[in-house]
């Protein structure tokens, strides 16, 4: 997992081509003129999903992976709380779904605040669990890149 501020993206470009690509696009969008919904960069191999929602309790959000994918999540306004870990022996309690490209599991993490101008990226060994109320007021606007691997 990688935790930085949108403005140090530059320092990761050099990954891969798509991640650059997702960084890029981050970096050259105003998420707060365009509509929710998603967005093609590169076909499936790498698109963009704009979202809003409002954070729930930590026990209403899942632990999940991906295989095909991994995420560049960025936040445009708000917070959220995310817990962590890398995948190790943890209980699958949700098997993969090949169509939506996620399964979920159980088991002890790590936290922190995903704050407004920052990203993230989960690999698929990065167990993340998003969407967790930091404050009281939990709304949230958030930008997916999933990158193909």
């Amino acid at each position: 997992m990688i935790l930085d501020a949108l403005s140090n993206s530059s320092n990761y470009a050099g990954i891969n081509q798509r991640i650059a690509m997702a960084f890029q696009y981050l970096q050259n969008t105003d998420f707060n003129t365009i509509e929710l919904g998603k967005y093609e960069l590169d076909g499936e191999n790498v698109f963009a999903i704009l979202m809003e929602y409002e954070t729930k309790s930590r026990e209403e959000c899942k632990l999940e992976a991906h295989r095909k994918y991994l995420d560049v999540q960025y936040i445009v306004s708000g917070e959220e709380l995310v817990d962590y870990t890398i995948l190790n022996d943890q209980e699958v309690i949700i098997p993969y779904n090949e169509e939506k490209d996620v399964l979920f599991f159980n088991g002890k993490t790590s936290t922190f605040i995903f704050q407004k101008g920052q990203f993230a990226v989960f690999f698929p060994n990065d167990l993340h669990r998003p969407g967790i109320i930091a404050t009281s007021s939990g709304k949230l606007k958030k930008v997916v890149v999933k990158v193909k691997i």
